[in-house]
């Protein structure tokens, strides 16, 4: 607004000096100079509500969103009725899930019965710009355990073993629980693209193990996921971050196509920059025969 009363008044001053009397140059300049009106504060309020809600619709849709958590299922790390912020932007770079993260998903078939829960307009309009979860939503949160390329299995009396290696979760298993003594599985090859993931109160879960019959066979398609869960936000009191426990980050879980791809990945890092020096060499080379190939004198 500010910028087309500046325009306004620098058009007027212009058209004074154009007709060439001194005297009405100076008038006009006066009679303008107090501006349009500056509207209240009541007046700028749609506008600043409209701002609002549009920044808020942007940040649910790019960049973080909040959801309640709705069922014990990942107890003791979550509680139901706490609040997580997802982080919806590092997948628009192309970043994928990784092993010991919290992930929020759309329901990949099957996993959640079919309800529809009556919303009025508020709630309907709160949970559409993400400052209030839909309770119509069909999204799950748990904990990725293996992915794409990955063996995943566990026998009863067992630890969860990822291609080869034991998990020590006892950071965010539920107390008094176990890996998986009520459905063990596996082992199971995790398709390129796909997730394995259970619930940190794993005796009360129906996670990747109890959907290994229906069509996905218990897979979550990464494109399913919404994002990672990376802060607990709500209530206060339980305020905190939610970072990969060390037992992920352990020698050699890696799957085999991801080793066999690192060495690919250095070596192609490393021949780029020796493929251009010896470029440089061989041109460097060659201006030196051609200038000596010069005729002297």
């Amino acid at each position: 607004m500010t910028a087309d009363t500046d325009g306004t008044h620098a058009a007027d001053n212009a058209g004074g000096d154009d007709a060439g009397g001194s005297g009405s140059g100076g008038s006009s300049g006066g009679t303008k100079k107090g501006g349009k009106k500056q509207r209240s504060f009541w007046q700028e309020l749609p506008m600043l509500i409209g701002i609002a809600l549009i920044l808020a619709l942007i940040i649910k849709t790019f960049l973080v969103q909040a959801f309640s958590i709705p069922s014990n299922s990942m107890q003791d790390t979550l509680q139901t009725g706490d609040r997580v912020l997802v982080d919806k932007l590092t997948p628009w770079f192309g970043s994928t899930p990784d092993r010991g993260e919290v992930v929020v998903f759309n329901d990949p078939g099957g996993w959640l019965p079919e309800a529809n829960v009556e919303e009025n307009f508020v709630q309907t309009a709160l949970s559409f710009i993400g400052l209030m979860p839909s309770a119509n939503e069909k999204d799950l949160i748990k904990r990725v355990i293996a992915v794409g390329g990955d063996t995943v299995e566990c026998k009863e009396g067992g630890k969860v073993r990822v291609n080869g290696k034991p998990l020590d979760e006892s950071s965010y298993l539920f107390p008094g629980n176990t890996p998986c003594d009520d459905k063990p599985f596996g082992p199971v090859q995790v398709p390129k693209g796909k997730l394995w993931v259970m619930g940190d109160h794993r005796q009360d879960s129906l996670d990747s193990r109890y959907h290994q019959n229906q069509p996905g066979s218990g897979f979550v398609p990464e494109s399913k996921v919404v994002g990672r869960a990376i802060v607990k936000a709500w209530p206060i009191n339980r305020w905190g971050t939610l970072p990969v426990p060390a037992t992920f980050d352990q020698k050699g879980i890696q799957s085999s196509g991801a080793l066999n791809a690192a060495p690919a990945a250095l070596g192609f890092a490393g021949a780029v920059p020796l493929a251009l020096w010896r470029r440089k060499r061989l041109v460097a080379k060659d201006g030196k025969r051609a200038v000596e190939g010069r005729p002297k004198g």
